[in-house]
């Protein structure tokens, strides 16, 4: 098998196919993609700046020039069997159409020879667009992404409107979204003998969960996801990252969804973990959480975009579905959350709020900051019915600087569970001192997530102990201070570098 020989063009968003896979996949040999080099035996010729590619490499469909002309779209086939590698190649820009897949669904068991195993692997600095909202990537079971870029050289799924440089600070909805379903645990599984699940992916038809806790479903870091989310129906949607039965053997660090039309990241059970994750301008919820997530998330900013007449969106939307479940027995979410920092939109209703629970679920979120600007009617918390106040959600070293602290409707419910700590101590009402980065080019959403004196004044708990997945750390929130500035480089908006 021969992989593409790199070519960097400066300027130019490249990509490139091989037919060899990630090191860590024992291929079963379904096939792959042939050693085309899309430019000849001895590498492509560089081309001048603004050159789209005369053709597009073996396995890949060639369906014209975007970018006014300056780039060759080069299209992933709709099913991705064996081994597929995107890789920089002069002039050339990835695009996907319809439902694309990596593997077909292997099933329940990791020893099942039933589906085939897909893997796709994308180097640093690829692009990848879609141009409309049935366009999504979809890893199903038994397969696995390896999109891996780097803090300076992330790799880009986006819209064509992008691509073609129309969109806006409001822009979204205008492709699917990245899906991941894995074969570890769900609320909609029977995970006594004979294991079965029943849970379909939200937006799409396919299974997810299984009883692996440790699936493995590959890895993505400095990862960017822009302008995605599309509603099949409503109540049905595809968001910018769906996880949906993804296990803890799985990478999910320094990823953005930026401008999603339905929820950033939404996770449905599994024991996915996640760190270093931007949620900038969702439209719905930024992190969303369903049927019996059990991981946990570390260094989170999460920043609201401005109401309009369909978003009623909250920072985090933590539900433990399904409800017709009695709650003694309901497989219900217990996700961990350390050092997240929400900032709020101003809401002129109280139509949601900051930071939302319901359905029994029983989360614990330490060391985090929930805010929002003066002037919002949303407030910060809702603990929004008896079974999550039943379930008892833990809140440790949260400090919250709302106008409103508790949403109306579950003052006294809400204002208990948070009244409920075990050490470290909550602050219901505080006053922010956060500030913004210098230079961030998201002017429709409040930026105020590096901490001040009041957020540093807050005692963090030893988060390792609560989670071991957790790192320590002196500071509560996401961004200790100005100095810190783990979400630059590779993320859009937050800084000079525009989305």
């Amino acid at each position: 098998m021969l992989r593409l020989t790199k070519v960097l063009m400066a300027g130019a968003a490249v990509l490139a196919l091989a037919a060899c896979g990630s090191a860590e996949v024992a291929s079963p040999g379904e096939g792959d993609f042939g050693g085309g080099t899309g430019g000849g035996g001895t590498g492509p010729t560089p081309l001048p700046p603004g050159t789209p590619a005369a053709d597009c490499p073996a396995g890949l469909a060639n369906v014209g020039v975007v970018a006014g002309g300056t780039l060759r779209a080069c299209q992933l086939p709709a099913d991705i069997t064996g081994n597929l590698t995107l890789s920089v190649r002069a002039g050339t820009i990835y695009a996907i159409s319809g439902r694309t897949q990596v593997g077909l669904d292997r099933g329940i068991d990791t020893a099942s020879t039933t589906g085939v195993q897909g893997v796709l692997t994308i180097d640093p600095g690829v692009r990848i667009f879609a141009s409309g909202g049935s366009d999504y990537l979809i890893v199903n079971r038994g397969s696995q992404i390896f999109a891996e870029g780097t803090a300076s050289n992330p790799i880009i799924f986006t819209s064509r409107q992008n691509v073609e440089g129309t969109t806006t600070l409001t822009s979204q909805g205008q492709w699917g979204g990245l899906v991941i379903a894995g074969r570890a645990p769900q609320a909609n599984c029977q995970l006594t003998a004979p294991v079965t699940c029943t849970g379909q992916v939200e937006g799409t038809s396919a299974f997810y969960g299984g009883n692996t806790p440790t699936d493995n479903s590959g890895r993505i870091r400095y990862v960017q996801i822009k302008f995605s989310g599309f509603e099949i129906s409503t109540g049905n949607e595809l968001q910018g990252l769906t996880m949906a039965g993804v296990g803890s053997g799985t990478t999910v660090e320094f990823v953005q969804i930026h401008n999603s039309s339905d929820d950033g990241i939404e996770i449905f059970g599994g024991n996915v973990n996640l760190r270093r994750v931007v949620i900038t301008g969702a439209d719905d919820d930024g992190l969303d959480t369903d049927t019996g997530w059990r991981g946990g998330a570390q260094f989170g900013i999460v920043t609201q975009r401005a109401p309009n007449s369909t978003s009623r969106s909250a920072g985090f939307e933590f539900s433990a579905a399904p409800a017709a479940t009695p709650l003694a027995s309901r497989y219900v979410s217990q996700p961990k959350i350390a050092n997240f920092t929400l900032v709020g939109r101003v809401s002129p209703i109280d139509a949601h709020t900051v930071a939302h629970f319901d359905t029994g679920t029983d989360a614990t979120i330490i060391n985090s900051v929930f805010t929002a600007a003066a002037g919002s009617l949303a407030g910060c918390l809702d603990i929004a019915d008896a079974d999550t106040a039943t379930s008892q959600p833990t809140f440790n070293a949260v400090f919250m600087s709302c106008p409103v602290s508790y949403r109306a409707a579950n003052v006294a419910r809400s204002t208990a569970t948070f009244a409920q700590t075990p050490s470290g101590g909550n602050t219901a009402a505080g006053t922010s001192t956060l500030t913004a980065p210098s230079g961030a080019v998201l002017t429709n959403q409040i930026l105020t997530f590096i901490n001040g004196a009041n957020e540093t004044a807050v005692v963090p708990v030893n988060a390792p102990a609560v989670y071991p997945f957790f790192t320590a750390t002196t500071y509560i929130g996401a961004v200790q201070n100005a100095a810190d500035t783990w979400y630059l480089g590779w993320s859009c908006g937050l800084n000079s570098t525009a989305c």
